[in-house]
């Protein structure tokens, strides 16, 4: 397939042309069975293997002909999604953690071409026989250095065992220096070493030092008050390292009225979706997430990073920064250090910030977000939703913000002043055909 034939699906992305690291990899494709990829986040390396495992796919043909592995629940969301779009006449099943297995089962009775999923749930599914792997040639394997981190060695080496016929291979990183899991027994794969356009991005973000008292919780308040220019924050996403103090940071936030939501390993699956997409659609434009939320989530437009903690490795560092000033935008990083706390070695930073005690900001929302207790799997569409918005609650489309769909509710974004009177009209309202629950979130 050549670049022409995807620029229809690639344009339902957004992408109007893809970048070199896209262009090399394709092309490789050609060259090599085995390809590493390595390069920064936010650089496009979604595409960026996509684009040759299409190559070295056949026709749709009812066998499953790739598997892709990634570490994270979000990461396999965030991939199935830009492969549907880029696979067109291809099905493709999303298979993860936490997910409704029966669902699962469901949609997998009939074989999909290409199956995106976390290790220890496509284990389960081959265990069960509710996959057959052997027509399967190619494997990606998505940030594999981090797979192999959260301790996904030994189920990624009985999936690879159990993928016989396996002959091509894409191995992703945005660092350099992990060691290749040596059960894939590559030969020698072509590296594609994308990691200098870090220096780029560093050169687009501004990383400051800010000195905090001994109350780091109001050195925090007044940071964000101080940064945010009106009364409405631009995304910044807030960085703990630990569990535990993401809910104290996020309760305290809360508590003085700031439009925040938690993100962090221990919530269950749907309300980690929720908190991404309130951040999303800005309703909630303040996040507050330990370093689950530094890679593998489709997040734009970030504005600032805070590290409330300093990141304990440089990894997470990177990490961390690369969720803003992606793809050629700007953005501020600020660190935040107790009295007496030095900085670790592998921070940077370009000046020292001083807050603005006298800033008065309100880090508050125009949007809140309606939860409606249906989705795909009760066969609601996006285009469903907007019209009972407006032919039931008397919203003009253009109020609306974004809407997101999961397998059994829909979330979507609606001016803060009407949310609490469009749950109240909407209730009682039929959604095709059936009566859902709404409430706001």
């Amino acid at each position: 397939m050549r670049e022409k034939e995807f620029l229809p699906n690639l344009e339902k992305l957004g992408i109007s042309e893809i970048n070199d690291m896209q262009r090399r990899s394709m092309g490789a494709a050609t060259e090599s069975k085995e390809i590493m990829i390595v390069a920064p986040t936010g650089s496009g390396k979604t595409v960026a293997f996509t684009l040759p495992m299409m190559k070295w796919m056949n026709a749709a043909n009812g066998r499953l002909q790739a598997v892709i592995i990634a570490p994270s629940r979000e990461l396999v969301l965030q991939i199935s999604g830009v492969v549907r779009e880029l696979a067109s006449g291809f099905k493709v099943s999303a298979v993860y953690g936490g997910h409704n297995v029966e669902d699962e089962i469901n949609t997998l009775s009939v074989t999909p071409d290409i199956i995106v999923a976390t290790p220890g749930r496509l284990l389960d599914h081959l265990k069960r026989g509710n996959i057959d792997p052997s027509p399967t040639r190619i494997l990606v394997l998505d940030e594999f250095d981090k797979s192999l981190e959260l301790g996904f060695e030994d189920d990624m080496r009985k999936i690879f065992n159990r993928l016989k016929n396996v002959s091509r291979f894409i191995l992703t990183s945005a660092t350099r220096g992990g060691a290749l899991p040596e059960f894939l027994k590559l030969e020698n794969p072509l590296e594609l070493d994308f990691s200098s356009g870090e220096s780029e991005v560093r050169g687009r973000m501004r990383i400051y030092r800010v000195e905090t008292e001994k109350d780091k919780l109001e050195s925090l308040l007044r940071l964000l008050r101080s940064i945010s220019k009106e009364d409405i924050p631009e995304k910044t996403i807030v960085f703990v390292n630990y569990r535990e103090s993401a809910i104290r940071v996020e309760e305290f936030l809360r508590k003085h009225h700031v439009a925040c939501t938690l993100y962090h390993g221990e919530l269950d699956q749907y309300q980690r979706e929720d908190a991404i997409s309130k951040f999303n659609n800005g309703s909630a434009p303040i996040l507050v997430a330990t370093d689950l939320a530094s890679r593998g989530l489709d997040i734009k437009g970030v504005s600032n990073i805070i590290h409330y903690h300093q990141p304990l490795t440089p990894e997470t560092y990177t990490h961390r920064n690369g969720r803003t000033a992606r793809v050629e935008e700007s953005g501020d990083v600020f660190v935040l250090t107790g009295p007496d706390e030095e900085l670790k070695p592998y921070i940077e930073t370009d000046s020292i910030y001083r807050p603005d005690p006298n800033a008065t900001s309100k880090l508050t929302s125009d949007k809140v977000t309606i939860r409606i207790s249906a989705g795909r799997k009760e066969k609601l569409s996006k285009g469903d939703i907007l019209g009972f918005l407006c032919k039931e609650g008397g919203m003009e489309a253009s109020e609306i913000g974004a809407i997101t769909l999961s397998d059994h509710h829909a979330l979507v974004a609606v001016p803060a002043e009407k949310g609490a009177a469009l749950v109240s009209t909407l209730s009682p309202k039929k959604i095709k055909g059936a009566r859902r629950k709404l409430t706001l979130i």
